[in-house]
């Protein structure tokens, strides 16, 4: 999580806490969390699509030597962006004992995680990330996020708990996908560096008017790997960043765990020359991933919006 704009520069106004407005079980929603309903029709998801439909990767079969499963990887990151991984050898018993950890954080009273309060223009601790403006709406979520690794990008006082860590998987992850590419395992590793990490809890408490709000803003995300997302510039556009977001119920919670898998801040990034070629000319700009990550975080969650920072003939500052 890089460097972002300094919380007195930024006037965010009065953010209610969507759990504190669930509890009173009043059906008028704050205006700020109103959405235009243009916004939330476009959001309505395809009726000729399903979660059935998402693609299935065996992350076991890939590692003893799978062809069919790397090309199937490799299908899902061109054509969707997203897949599900299964057989990937993290203990379910650890995967519940994270969500049981995350839905008790949630649980506490409101003074409490207070006490890990996001401070305006920043990414990390209790809160909405993401807010630059008193006017900018707001998603009907509350988030606790945390930077992992490398240890500079820690904030102690933000932490109620020990670091939970998802990293082997996200290597192996990466690993896969330059083998899908057609490229040896490790070379994303190489052109990393020390990579970024990041894990951030989603809570969406239920609404009684969920056709009025969204539960987090369209975006694509910002890392090289969101357990979950492949970034779309290394590969000069072959495989997809996937524009994402979340939908409230009535009656229903949900919990979502997510981590960031990122390279390091130092390190520059553009499109490989494996993946540019006369049916497939350049589209993005060398950069450092730094400057990008700043540029992510400082800005609000807007669909594909951000990816501008990396195309070619962007004049964007840093």
């Amino acid at each position: 999580m890089a460097p972002t704009t300094m919380a007195t520069e930024i006037n965010v106004g009065h953010i209610d806490d969507v759990q504190e407005i669930q509890k009173t079980q009043n059906t008028t929603i704050p205006h700020r969390f109103v959405r235009d309903i243009d916004e939330i029709r476009s959001v309505i998801p395809d009726s000729s699509s399903s979660i059935s439909d998402v693609p299935i990767i065996d992350l076991a079969m890939i590692n003893d030597g799978n062809f069919n499963q790397i090309l199937n990887l490799a299908s899902a990151c061109k054509e969707w962006g997203f897949f599900q991984v299964v057989n990937h050898g993290i203990d379910r018993e650890l995967l519940d004992k994270i969500e049981r950890m995350s839905m008790d954080f949630f649980m506490l009273p409101l003074e409490e995680k207070q006490k890990y309060k996001m401070a305006p223009g920043t990414v990390q601790g209790y809160g909405q990330a993401f807010v630059f403006s008193e006017q900018q709406k707001l998603d009907w979520c509350n988030m606790f996020a945390l930077g992992t690794h490398p240890h500079f990008i820690r904030d102690p006082k933000l932490w109620p708990t020990k670091p939970l860590n998802f990293r082997k998987l996200c290597e192996k992850l990466m690993r896969c996908i330059a083998i899908s590419l057609g490229l040896r395992g490790e070379r994303f590793e190489e052109m990393f560096g020390e990579a970024v990490q990041a894990t951030r809890m989603n809570y969406y408490p239920p609404c009684p008017r969920p056709e009025l709000v969204l539960g987090l803003s369209p975006h694509s995300d910002g890392s090289a790997l969101t357990i979950l997302q492949k970034n779309k510039v290394l590969t000069n556009g072959i495989y997809k960043s996937v524009e994402h977001r979340a939908v409230t119920n009535m009656v229903k919670d949900r919990l979502s765990i997510v981590t960031f898998y990122a390279p390091s801040y130092e390190v520059e990034l553009g499109p490989m020359p494996e993946f540019v070629n006369e049916s497939n000319p350049i589209k993005y700009r060398q950069y450092i991933h730094g400057e990008y990550s700043k540029h992510y975080v400082t800005s609000k969650l807007q669909g594909k919006k951000t990816l501008e920072f990396a195309k070619l003939g962007a004049d964007i500052a840093v």
